[in-house]
């Protein structure tokens, strides 16, 4: 079901709200087990070692063992990340001791997406993704100017966890006829949570965060996620001398909306975070019956708001990969200029592409409709960076490879980063704006013009 969120108002607000983490008792009727919590999302969690793992798998080029993380569901499989460090031990160290028989690959869009050369669907170009990634030296295209490590991660991120949790759980799986609060989700024998409960569960463990996040400051959400020795105080909320994947962690667009936020000033992961604690108070105050259409309006009204800032912290960290691109292209010129040696400024902008391409794509594949946006961002970023000798990506030919064509040349294509920032600016009503290059518009296309002048009297 596609439904914009653009210029989408909630007649709510957040402020004010008491910290508290996610932890609620057992409301389900006729539960006779020894549980004493209703939370269950290790399954989401699941998902995310996993993709934290690929990515790590993308790096060594080993494609049967992206595929294990991908698509495989067989026992066994070890964490490649996050694992044990010095100073930050990890209680898991296998994939099936948070839940077993997950892999990604069944999660994922498996709508079209436009911005990749082809049309594939979601599920598509994860599979061709890691298939290019195996014909690669570490996940790096130079000819092509992909990172795979990159476009693997960032669109897996969305294509998994973002779509399955705005597009599924906080949508469709919503509505008053399904997976009622007053029997057990999918009428499961032996769980103690009910449907609506067991819902948004694990909408929330697709976000990332820790349970106890409201009580973390953004910094140190960042700090959790890169595994700091003087974070584990931090992370280890229950003291036990190790952090517990399943609820200490903090994950992918978590970890980005605290990234945006520590940098940015902003407020989007306390703002998703408290969303998700309160909509599971509403829930939970049902104790164990129907939630009545007044509840479900304020449940909804939450999701909503998750929805929003979920979309605008993928949208803020595309913006900022604009920035950098620019960047990039700002150093390149200058090398090329004095014949110095351009192999890692090269290196940083194939990145740093990758980065922004795969949060572009990510947005596409939430299956919500963002009708011109999309378009002009596919043609802004284009289906490649801009190559020396101004080529690009242009399409793949009958074997899967990719077929390039003239191109605007890389000056231009600075031009396109600042259109790509102002049109998401615009389009998702950003906050923060990080690495904003907006200002320089007309500094570029002086030097375009100069550029054309140039070339008309050699």
């Amino acid at each position: 079901m596609k439904k914009t969120l653009l210029g989408l108002c909630v007649a709510f607000s957040l402020n004010a709200v008491a910290e508290q983490d996610y932890a609620f008792g057992v409301t389900l009727k006729g539960y006779k087990g020894e549980a004493t919590s209703s939370v269950s999302y290790g399954g989401q969690i699941a998902r995310h070692v996993l993709h934290d793992s690929l990515k790590k798998a993308v790096a060594k080029g080993d494609v049967e063992l992206m595929l294990s993380y991908l698509s495989s569901k067989d026992e066994g499989r070890k964490i490649l990340s996050p694992v044990s460090k010095t100073g930050f031990p990890v209680k898991q160290t296998t994939v099936d001791a948070l839940s077993k028989g997950k892999n990604l690959l069944s999660s994922a869009y498996d709508g079209v997406i436009t911005g990749w050369p082809g049309n594939p669907t979601g599920q598509e170009l994860l599979e061709q993704l890691v298939a290019l990634a195996g014909a690669t030296e570490d996940g790096y295209d130079p000819v092509n100017g992909y990172d795979y490590i990159q476009l693997v991660s960032k669109f897996t991120m969305g294509a998994v966890f973002y779509n399955r949790a705005v597009n599924h759980y906080l949508e469709e799986k919503l509505e008053a006829g399904k997976y009622p609060n007053d029997k057990p989700y999918k009428n499961k024998k032996n769980v103690s949570y009910t449907g609506k409960e067991h819902v948004w569960d694990e909408a929330f463990g697709y976000f990332g965060a820790p349970a106890h996040g409201l009580s973390l400051t953004p910094k140190e959400v960042v700090q959790i996620t890169k595994q700091k020795p003087a974070a584990l105080v931090k992370a280890d909320a229950n003291g036990d001398g190790v952090v517990d994947l399943k609820s200490e962690m903090a994950f992918a667009h978590a970890y980005y909306a605290a990234s945006v936020d520590a940098s940015g000033g902003t407020d989007y992961f306390h703002t998703i975070m408290k969303a998700f604690v309160e909509g599971r108070k509403v829930i939970t105050a049902a104790n164990g019956k129907k939630l009545t259409s007044e509840q479900l309006s304020k449940v909804k009204a939450y999701a909503a708001t998750i929805a929003q800032a979920w979309q605008q912290v993928i949208a803020e960290a595309a913006y900022k990969y604009a920035g950098s691109v620019y960047s990039d292209l700002e150093k390149i010129a200058i090398i090329e200029e004095s014949n110095g040696d351009m192999d890692k400024a090269y290196r940083n902008y194939v990145k740093h592409w990758g980065e922004l391409k795969g949060f572009a794509l990510a947005l596409e594949a939430a299956g919500r409709d963002l009708g011109s946006t999309q378009a002009n961002l596919d043609r802004l970023i284009g289906f490649s960076p801009v190559l020396f000798g101004n080529t690009q990506v242009l399409a793949k030919d009958g074997d899967g490879g990719f077929i390039q064509g003239k191109a605007a040349d890389m000056q231009a294509y600075k031009l396109n980063m600042i259109k790509t920032q102002n049109l998401l600016a615009k389009a998702f009503d950003l906050k923060a704006k990080l690495n904003d290059r907006t200002a320089g518009m007309q500094a570029v296309l002086e030097q375009i013009e100069e550029a054309g002048k140039s070339a008309e009297n050699d």
